[in-house]
């Protein structure tokens, strides 16, 4: 029996890394599951796993160790189950641009609500700076001040001339960290940066329709050349929580939650509750109405069932 961590998935097979840095082509073992998931995939990047090799040279996965988190999507064929992006994550970072294509606010907060019920910190990265006119540098700056006041982290970066790189690359020194965002943004590119010798393929953004086309079709993780590993994924259009609850959503607004205590009500949701301190933190300019619009639209969509197929727009 040998123990290792999944680099990358094919669909049925699966390259797993071994504690002498040896690199396995295996396959789960029958019936294989992690009691608690109900998944397209029973073993996901960044598992950590155990395998035992066979007649073939190839290895079989016998037991998945059990996640301390993980970030999934809406299964593309099966609509109540969900797939496994990545697992065991220490920090996601989630590219956005302000150009060619511009993120939506809305895709960001229903990724960042995501990573906060998964219990994974995110850190934005603002790619293209080099594109940036004084428009776009006047947007960035006020999303910037949007998200760094919610508590997240912020870093500029241009993987095209290199600028802000070095902070970047120390911040992924060590763990395990998701790199993700809209096809287009150029995660392709910053992951070619950041790993020697990687030549992921990169795509160029459709001039027409402003969307990046697909590049990646599943999750690969990289050894960095600092330590720890780097997860790249797909470009993402039906990614959000499976399961979440219509009166806790608001829990995974940061900004949100801590003002609770202050409301009028215990289990106040923020939306047309008399004394509410979420809304008088937007009228004294402390909290995004982009936010909370974003967050009523989320809420909104639980009328129609449970949160689980929501697209990011």
């Amino acid at each position: 029996m040998m123990n290792g961590v999944v680099l990358r998935s094919t669909g049925s097979w699966y390259d797993v890394q071994a504690s002498d840095g040896q690199v396995w082509a295996c396959r789960p073992a029958g019936k294989l599951r992690l009691k608690g998931y109900r998944s397209t995939n029973p073993v996901a990047v960044g598992d950590w796993v155990t395998f035992e090799s066979t007649e073939d040279g190839a290895g079989t996965i016998t037991r998945i160790a059990p996640r301390k988190n993980c970030i999934v999507r809406k299964s593309v064929n099966l609509s109540h189950e969900s797939h496994v992006v990545a697992a065991n994550l220490d920090r996601a970072f989630l590219v956005v641009t302000a150009a060619s294509p511009r993120t939506s606010t809305g895709f960001m907060d229903r990724f960042l609500v995501t990573a906060e019920a998964y219990g994974i910190p995110t850190t934005l990265v603002l790619n293209k700076i080099d594109l940036l006119d004084a428009a776009g540098i006047e947007w960035a700056a006020g999303l910037q001040e949007v998200y760094s006041d919610a508590g997240y982290g912020w870093v500029e970066v241009s993987a095209h001339t290199g600028k802000g790189m070095d902070d970047l690359e120390k911040q992924l020194a060590g763990g395990i960290h998701l790199l993700s965002g809209h096809s287009g943004v150029g995660k392709s590119t910053l992951a070619n940066r950041l790993v020697p010798g990687l030549d992921a393929k990169t795509a160029e953004v459709s001039e027409s329709h402003s969307k990046g086309k697909h590049t990646t079709t599943f999750a690969e993780m990289h050894a960095l050349p600092r330590g720890g590993y780097l997860v790249d994924t797909p470009g993402i259009k039906g990614f959000g929580l499976v399961t979440l609850e219509r009166d806790t959503l608001h829990h995974h607004f940061p900004e949100f939650f801590r003002r609770l205590p202050e409301c009028k009500f215990h289990n106040c949701i923020h939306h047309k509750e008399p004394g509410c301190a979420v809304h008088e933190a937007m009228k004294a300019g402390e909290v995004a109405h982009s936010r909370h619009a974003n967050y009523l639209e989320m809420l909104s969509e639980f009328d129609g069932g449970p949160y689980r197929d929501a697209l990011y727009r």
